[in-house]
């Protein structure tokens, strides 16, 4: 169909009460998060089933997981996939009881991920690897395989200390559905907080087809952010069908991605 790349989300738990806000445009969770396939799992299946799509994550919660097995798996799916996996996105999550679950306390997940990004990128560079952090002890180890080439880091964070972690820690910025003069205004204020002599923090944008709200977009409405979004400079964007709320099998999903074509047609001119 043209799509370049095929990325997942991250929830592993549907609480049926819900003590902290769910982080989207609905006041609570979505239907589609009752069921989520668990994301380093599919992007391996995925990798077998394909040959040259590109894969990715947005957004992997860093509570969800630890950082020594995790670079494990992100490098076995790079592997296996002759080195398609080409952005790991990063949120501090909302959920509590998804924390809680884990054994992580909710109220440390902004200074656990500080720790997280560190450990993960020491489990990719050269061994031994050793880390010793706040969070995250790592003894002088052999962590194998490596990716074949390291994947851009992103981030999903959003708050004021969710944006200076982006400066410091990350590749990518991932927005959602604001403006497209927000985005380059706050990426701007992202990169005046970046360590001198990096390359800037770079945006891939996500537009919902349909938010979690149920406001639904057209197609020509999503081609027309996307050109938008060229246009102001941005790498990428994902086009969200999650929450479309005529999807309930596998075909109504590749249905839907058949009236897409003109948003790949906006792309690529």
């Amino acid at each position: 169909m043209g799509f370049a790349h095929l990325w997942v989300q991250d929830h592993f738990l549907y609480a049926l009460s819900q003590s902290g806000e769910y982080g989207g445009s609905a006041s609570a969770q979505p239907k589609a998060y009752e069921s989520v396939f668990g994301p380093t799992e599919l992007l391996a299946a995925v990798a077998a089933w394909t040959e040259s799509i590109e894969l990715g994550t947005s957004i992997l919660v860093g509570g969800n997981h630890w950082p020594a097995p995790l670079a494990q798996r992100l490098s076995t799916i790079d592997q296996l996939s002759g080195g398609r996996l080409t952005t790991v996105g990063f949120g501090a999550g909302w959920s509590h009881e998804e924390h809680q679950a884990v054994g992580v306390d909710p109220r440390t997940r902004g200074r656990r991920m500080d720790d997280f990004v560190p450990a993960l990128l020491a489990c990719w560079g050269a061994d031994p690897v050793r880390h010793d952090g706040p969070f995250f002890t790592i003894a002088p180890s052999l962590i194998r395989p490596k990716p074949l080439r390291r994947p851009k880091l992103m981030s999903g964070m959003w708050s004021a200390k969710g944006l200076v972690r982006t400066a410091r820690d990350f590749d990518l910025w991932n927005p959602g559905s604001m403006p497209i003069r927000q985005v380059v205004d706050t990426l701007g204020e992202i990169n005046e907080m970046r360590e001198p002599g990096r390359a800037p923090v770079g945006a891939i944008y996500r537009v919902a087809l349909e938010s979690t709200a149920g406001k639904r977009l057209t197609v020509d409405e999503v081609a027309e952010r996307t050109l938008e979004a060229a246009g102001a400079g941005l790498e990428g964007v994902i086009v969200e069908t999650n929450f479309c709320s005529e999807i309930q099998s596998g075909g109504d999903w590749m249905e839907l991605l058949k009236r897409l074509a003109p948003v790949l047609d906006a792309a690529r001119s």
